[in-house]
């Protein structure tokens, strides 16, 4: 099954880098449109749906920072990162106020800004999906709630942190979870400890997931992992 693209809408004074960067989302499979300065930004979320928004802070008719407390005005919680050249802790303090969820001070690595995305996004979704508790592996029945996996009538409890990261393939299910991502949401790190440690609880979790062969946990060679699950009809 295709992954859905999610839209972003990048709001960016600089044109130059504001292309670059929509190139390299696109490369990412997202799809993206972008606006030189608030105002066209503002006209663009009130047309259309997006699933996260990057907007610069200092933007000419209406900056980053009015942007963001107009979306949040409108009662939407889409998800706001500030990538911008402004580092003053006054600064930062009033995007968090402006109903931010990220404040990324430039020059930034494109591959952490991806990082920083693709998280956002994550714990966005887990908070959305909140309220469904039982998902349906194969043949197995998932409560996150309980943290219990079962298997006709054996129950079979997850630690707190498996019970983390099986909501989160859960969430994800036949797509591609990449390693970064999985240890800066469960570790909020990703150094070689906590790699080393994420190897350990996905062999745990392959050890309960045994019992289903139509279910496995794969590993995508320098990437990351995907639950694999039969396809609903």
């Amino acid at each position: 099954m295709k992954k859905k693209q999610d839209a972003i809408l990048l709001c960016e004074d600089d044109v130059n880098y504001g292309m670059l960067l929509c190139d390299y989302l696109r490369q990412k499979n997202y799809k993206v449109d972008f606006a030189p300065d608030g105002e066209e930004g503002w006209q663009k979320f009130n047309e259309n749906h997006y699933d996260f928004c990057i907007f610069d802070v200092m933007m000419p008719v209406r900056n980053g920072f009015e942007l963001a407390k107009s979306i949040r005005l409108t009662g939407s919680q889409v998800p706001i990162l500030f990538l911008t050249a402004r580092a003053a802790v006054e600064d930062i303090l009033e995007g968090y106020k402006s109903g931010c969820d990220d404040y990324v001070v430039k020059p930034c690595s494109m591959d952490v800004l991806m990082c920083k995305i693709e998280c956002i996004l994550q714990r966005f979704r887990r908070q959305q999906l909140s309220n469904i508790t039982i998902y349906q592996l194969g043949s197995f029945e998932y409560n996150t709630a309980r943290q219990i996996l079962t298997l006709g009538q054996e129950n079979r409890r997850l630690s707190s942190r498996e019970n983390e990261l099986l909501l989160i393939f859960a969430q994800n299910a036949n797509q591609l979870v990449e390693r970064s991502v999985l240890l800066t949401s469960v570790w909020h790190n990703d150094s070689y400890f906590t790699s080393r440690s994420l190897s350990v609880y996905i062999n745990h979790l392959r050890t309960l997931l045994k019992g289903d062969n139509t279910v496995r946990l794969m590993n995508v060679h320098g990437k990351g992992y995907k639950l694999v699950i039969p396809e609903e009809e």
